[in-house]
């Protein structure tokens, strides 16, 4: 049975905003495949905050395939052989919520949590996230990259097979006392209704109270420091910038850039204030 360890990195706090994957397969004691790859999610919303932890900006991602392109070749083996991951309830909600966005019903599935194993193996007082059971075991990786992550997974798995010398993952988890998680398939939840005019006007009543105006400095190509403010005069939240484009009425490069998360040129200290302005802004959308 195929053994795989699966990460995924995504761009914001939906779960079905997968923009990264990584995996690496487990063989005969050792890892002997690995694979990664970016991932354009359904919408190129970045929260500042995931941007920070993985560094994936939606540059990088706007013209990579979907979900669905990107894991057509691995779901097989998910499918059916025996998948873990540190921290398995957010790696396997990924998976299952992407693929019900992507209309397609998750398969069954059988994992085992990484987090679990370390636990009940290599227990210690300051934790077992991943980076810090890692550096216990001597394992080498560039955290929150997608691809080193999932060869982490598998390198903690492999020690702690080795530390209870059992030969697989299945006899890794009888002698721990673990037994693996299975989860069963579903089909894709009924698409959202579209809202109407009266639902929508009586959402945006009910919109928290966001400090106006709020303003956000950001790098020019050049150099220049330009100003990107939330102008909600209209009723409709919108960004405007100070650049010569955005004084003319232009959608400039600075808002499009901050509209879907993109802080690489944001000067000053609030990317927590966008993260609110981003979510007034899909509202809209």
């Amino acid at each position: 049975m195929t053994t795989i360890a699966i990460d995924f990195e995504t761009a914001n706090e939906r779960r079905d905003s997968a923009c990264a994957v990584g995996l690496a397969w487990i063989a005969d004691g050792r890892v002997v495949r690995r694979e990664s790859r970016l991932i354009r999610p359904p919408e190129l919303r970045f929260a500042p905050g995931n941007i920070r932890v993985h560094g994936i900006l939606p540059a990088d991602v706007r013209d990579q395939p979907g979900f669905a392109a990107v894991m057509a070749e691995f779901m097989p083996d998910l499918a059916s052989g025996t998948i873990l991951a540190h921290n398995a309830s957010f790696d396997i909600g990924v998976l299952r919520a992407s693929l019900h966005a992507c209309g397609q019903p998750a398969p069954p599935l059988a994992y085992l949590c990484t987090v679990q194993v370390a636990r009940r193996v290599f227990p210690d007082p300051a934790g077992c996230g991943l980076g810090k059971v890692a550096g216990r075991l001597g394992i080498r990786f560039s955290h929150h990259d997608a691809g080193d992550d999932a060869y982490a997974c598998a390198e903690i798995a492999l020690a702690a097979m080795r530390e209870t010398e059992t030969a697989d993952i299945g006899g890794l988890a009888q002698a721990i006392g673990l037994p693996l998680t299975r989860v069963d398939g579903g089909s894709p939840p009924p698409p959202r209704p579209a809202r109407g005019a009266i639902a929508e006007r009586a959402l945006r009543s009910f919109r928290p109270a966001v400090p106006v105006p709020l303003r956000f400095a950001v790098r020019g190509s050049t150099g220049n420091r330009y100003e990107v403010t939330l102008d909600e005069r209209s009723g409709t939240p919108n960004l405007r910038c100070t650049c010569m484009a955005g004084r003319h009425g232009m959608r400039c490069r600075h808002v499009k850039a901050l509209a879907v998360g993109d802080v690489t040129d944001l000067l000053s200290d609030n990317a927590a204030e966008l993260a609110r302005v981003l979510g007034l802004l899909a509202e809209v959308q």
